[in-house]
């Protein structure tokens, strides 16, 4: 195996493949964890409005959809930020050199 294949092989397997699996693992969390704050949020909404609703019941609402909300911003930071890994990997992949670096 030339050393150009080998570079890009390590490249796929230490930089794009590892981001690309936190991206996913990330994306997989996400979206149940969306539809938790929507669903939480709307709760938020329905008690905050109700006339009968006291202080701590719209404080427990708020706090929950507040837990739902900080938990989306981790899991999108940690999808974007695999994405940054994997493009990272294609780069260096994209600017391997052709020729191996010994000349032969």
């Amino acid at each position: 195996m030339n050393t150009v294949k080998s570079r890009i092989l390590i490249q796929l397997l230490l930089v794009v493949l590892p981001g690309f699996c936190a991206s996913a693992v990330c994306a997989y969390y996400l979206v149940p964890e969306w539809a938790a704050l929507t669903a939480s949020y709307q709760n938020y909404r329905r008690v905050s409005a109700s006339p009968s609703a006291t202080s701590k019941e719209i404080l427990i609402a708020k706090t929950a959809q507040e837990i739902h909300r900080i938990n989306c911003f981790a899991e999108g930071v940690g999808l974007l930020l695999g994405g940054i890994i994997v493009s990272i990997g294609i780069q260096g992949i994209c600017i391997l050199p052709q020729k191996p670096l010994d000349g032969s």
